[in-house]
């Protein structure tokens, strides 16, 4: 039997199992800074997201280039609590944001990647 510990969890999608064990796939907010995180992330989306794309395992986000700092303190933020998502930033005439799951948390993706809010992009490709 599989079991998951989400405990520490801040949603359902921040812990998964395989067949054989638990993964350390796990967001460490409590629920109230999750919260405040997702404000915030969905703020910055609906100032400055110009496009996102979606492939099953990473998630393409285009800034305006003058949201560079922020973009940036974001990645620092979320590499700390969600250190099994790959951050990649690409900067120049726009900010390009790289998000990339690991394999085990395939099918959690959808769920990871709607905490950044793509759907506020002005552009989805």
């Amino acid at each position: 039997m599989n079991t998951v510990n989400t405990t520490d969890a801040c949603c359902s999608s921040c812990a998964t199992a395989s067949n054989d064990a638990a993964l350390a796939i796990a967001c460490t907010l409590d629920a109230h800074d999750f919260k405040e995180r997702a404000a915030s992330i969905r703020d910055l989306a609906s100032r400055h997201l110009l496009s996102s794309n979606r492939q099953p395992l990473a998630l393409r986000l285009t800034y305006a280039a003058e949201a560079l700092g922020e973009v940036e303190a974001l990645v620092a933020k979320e590499s700390d609590c969600c250190a099994f998502l790959d951050f990649d930033i690409r900067a120049g005439e726009q900010i390009e944001l790289i998000i990339t799951a690991p394999e085990n948390a395939a099918l959690a993706a959808d769920e990871f990647f709607a905490h950044f809010a793509p759907e506020l992009a002005k552009v989805a490709v």
